[in-house]
């Protein structure tokens, strides 16, 4: 019966009809237009160091702690993490796709700020890094050498040194990650038996290495000899 009302009135029809398509038209530059609309969700994520730690104590010490504080921020969807052998602790905190992701980052940064105090010595001084960025990878990239000129410590410098701060700089990169890096470093083995011997903990080489590493400036002697000059005016200049 609905139908049969427009079909007994046909210039009633073309009139709403016409009406309908005028506002369409009227409506379309409002409209928001976009090639590729964020449809994915916005994404923090989380990092900390704790050297020389186990993955179970990265993820009790550290991981845990950063987790409780951050749960509950406002928009959150949900949380995954993951804590390995390295000491390495990664967090990600997956928000509504409506979410700003600068507001996003503020909130989880003063979330892992008030964190910070609880978490061990060791990674308050290298600290906890927030990033607004995706977790899945965009692009890879792979160097090598055609004629085996230089291995892949010459490689890792090379990239860590010029192309990953390029990289960077780029507009809607998150971040750069190097796979399998390598860098120039100084390993110690140590003897348990000569340590328990001498009445000394890994901790004592570790605080000893640290005490002989230390760099500061020498400053620098000169020595001033001016002859004896009358009527001299000396002006400051602050």
């Amino acid at each position: 019966m609905f139908s049969s009302f427009f079909i007994r009135r046909p210039v009633f029809s073309i009139v709403l009809a016409l009406i309908i398509l005028l506002i369409g038209v009227i409506s379309i530059p409002t409209l928001p237009i976009a090639q590729y609309p964020n449809i994915s969700p916005t994404q923090v994520t989380v990092t900390a160091n704790y050297t020389g730690a186990s993955a179970e104590i990265v993820e009790s010490s550290v991981t845990n702690i950063l987790e409780r504080e951050i749960n509950g921020v406002q928009g959150l969807r949900y949380l995954s993490s993951n804590s390995t052998n390295s000491g390495f602790s990664n967090i990600t905190a997956t928000f509504d796709s409506s979410r700003d992701p600068d507001l996003a980052a503020v909130d989880v940064q003063n979330r892992a700020s008030v964190a910070l105090p609880q978490l061990p010595e060791t990674v308050q001084r290298t600290g906890v890094t927030v990033v607004k960025e995706n977790s899945n990878f965009l692009l890879a990239i792979g160097l090598f050498s055609p004629n085996e000129e230089y291995d892949n410590l010459f490689l890792s410098n090379y990239a860590d040194l010029y192309m990953v701060d390029a990289i960077k700089r780029l507009n809607g990169v998150g971040g750069v990650q190097i796979f399998g890096e390598r860098q120039y470093a100084m390993r110690v083995w140590l003897d348990p038996n000569r340590l328990a011997s001498r009445s000394l903990t890994p901790q004592d080489v570790v605080d000893a290495l640290n005490e002989q590493n230390l760099q500061v400036g020498r400053g620098e002697l000169v020595s001033l000899r001016m002859p004896q000059i009358r009527n001299i005016s000396w002006i400051y200049v602050p």
